[in-house]
């Protein structure tokens, strides 16, 4: 058993590996601010005896006893990013220092949740780890891509000069159940709209691409990448290779569904990649993981859960 934090922890993605965590019978220090977290994600664990919560921002010092870290701490959509741009870029990057000072006063293992955005709009198909990207570094989107490729750029920087022990996963575009309803990504935006009956927004002709990973699937490889030997840093993409089209994607949230949507169009919003696929070699050869649920299966468990989440609202 370990004592292990993770920030972000009442988020969408931090929930589920809080969950996984404290199953796996660990002792969990959720770490959230909450301003896209919800309590209502983890409020299944908070009368645990191995889950602790704590209100903290990332962007302040921290002073706990801890073995390991998942700094996962970050608004991830654009809705909620760019709400506060400035904010943003210090959670990625003070909230990097203060979470690898932490690590290293503590000699801790520390991994970053980094983000395919790294990439920007790509000029290679698929996204290999050793490509550099091409982010607009003054954009309404950089603010988070220039703000996780900086904390890429401290971890290492520790790593090479401080010896952490650190871990670093890019993650591709991940969908499921605990989704913030209103944080403006394709999977919920298509999910919700179709479940109250309306129009379905396609931004663009529909026909920009993206890989769409199931939750569970992200936190094996995110365990995974956890357990790897001292020395093996990644970056490594965290994604599902499956491409589909925005087109697609509204046509099998409609099949699911059910029900008399139709898609209208809208412009598409600016700097928005036009490709985005994970090239996963690195994670099949050092990790041994490639996802198993489809995009079926995860795209019913996602529809039960925001049907479940309206039907409490009303």
């Amino acid at each position: 058993m370990q004592r292990i934090l993770v920030t972000g922890g009442a988020g969408f993605l931090g929930s589920h590996l809080c969950e996984r965590l404290v199953e796996q019978g660990h002792d969990v220090l959720c770490l959230d601010n909450f301003f896209t977290g919800s309590k209502r994600n983890i409020s299944h664990l908070l009368g645990h005896p191995s889950f602790e919560l704590m209100r903290h921002d990332v962007t302040f010092p921290l002073y706990v006893e801890v073995d390991g870290i998942y700094n996962l701490a970050c608004p991830a959509s654009p809705v909620h990013y760019q709400h506060d741009p400035v904010q943003t870029t210090k959670t990625s990057v003070h909230g990097a220092i203060n979470m690898l000072g932490l690590a290293k006063r503590l000699d801790a293992r520390i991994l970053q949740a980094s983000t395919s955005e790294v990439y920007g709009d790509p000029e290679v198909h698929p996204q290999k780890e050793n490509y550099w990207g091409r982010v607009n570094p003054i954009g309404i989107r950089s603010c988070y891509d220039e703000g996780k490729r900086c904390a890429e750029t401290l971890f290492f920087d520790y790593f090479r000069q401080h010896k952490l022990d650190i871990k670093v996963v890019r993650i591709f575009n991940t969908y499921g159940p605990r989704m913030h309803p209103n944080d403006g990504r394709v999977v919920s935006n298509f999910v919700v709209q179709a479940l109250r009956g309306e129009d379905i927004t396609i931004y663009g002709d529909g026909s920009q691409t993206r890989s769409f990973c199931y939750v569970d699937d992200l936190i094996d490889a995110m365990q995974g990448m956890m357990s790897t030997e001292r020395g093996f840093t990644g970056p490594i993409n965290i994604g599902n290779p499956g491409e589909f089209s925005m087109l697609e994607l509204a046509e099998k949230v409609l099949s699911l569904v059910g029900g008399r949507s139709k898609l209208t169009y809208m412009p598409l919003p600016h700097d928005d990649p036009r490709q985005r696929q994970p090239d996963i070699e690195l994670a099949r050869e050092k990790l041994g993981w490639e996802p198993r649920v489809s995009l079926d299966d995860g795209l019913k468990e996602t529809i039960a859960y925001f049907r479940r989440l309206l039907q409490d609202a009303a």
